[in-house]
């Protein structure tokens, strides 16, 4: 199967979206129909991801709470997962690449890669609260110290998955849709992490949802 043409569900999708599925089994209506291989194996494989996905983002949610010691700061800390999902979709549309259970996988292992800068964003930003500054101000400030930091990080993970990216070989498209998910999920998720989270912080604290930096 080319990945970079269809995948087997965009195949039974045809099938059944042309109408070929209904006129055959009206033709042979002692016929039964079943899809195996690729399609059945990813539904299995489909549900098993979205529970792990669950599972672990309430672990993530559970450990952040205990060190925020906040369950509003977690879920700001949460809302860079799908930021990273924005990423990770549009990779797929640049690089001509259908959605795939690679991608699923790729897209699960972000959820525990893109939360890490997110997380300190938020540590430094409680940090310049309890010095006395003002929401705003700690959160510019916060994306100051952590600018180059988090580049640094990110851009050594990418560079690091580029060769992959690069593969033109067969043996590769088997798992370049995990590699797309992740590269240009971090890519996004690194962008708009210093734009979105420091911006919902000081919203929230507007709403009075956070700890500010007296701890009311």
């Amino acid at each position: 199967m080319d990945a970079r043409q269809a995948s087997g569900q965009a195949i039974v999708d045809d099938l059944v979206g042309s109408g070929w599925l209904a006129d055959f089994e009206a033709r042979h209506p002692g016929v039964a129909v079943t899809f195996e291989g690729q399609v059945a194996s990813s539904a299995e494989t489909g549900g098993s991801i979205a529970r792990g996905l669950l599972i672990g983002l309430v672990g993530i949610f559970v450990i952040l709470s205990f060190q925020f010691r906040s369950y509003v700061e977690p879920l700001i800390v949460m809302l860079s997962i799908p930021l990273a999902f924005i990423g990770a979709i549009w990779g797929h549309v640049i690089m001509g690449y259908y959605l795939s259970m690679p991608s699923l996988i790729g897209a699960a292992s972000l959820a525990g890669i893109v939360v890490n800068n997110a997380i300190l964003l938020i540590h430094f930003i409680k940090t310049h609260r309890e010095r006395g500054m003002d929401a705003a101000a700690a959160a510019g400030q916060a994306c100051r110290d952590r600018l180059r930091a988090i580049l640094i990080s990110s851009t050594t993970t990418i560079a690091g998955l580029a060769p992959l990216l690069a593969e033109t070989s067969s043996q590769a498209d088997a798992i370049k849709p995990l590699v797309i998910a992740v590269v240009f999920g971090l890519l996004s998720a690194t962008l708009l992490v210093l734009l979105v989270i420091p911006a919902l912080y000081v919203l929230f604290d507007d709403w009075g949802w956070t700890r500010g930096g007296d701890h009311r």
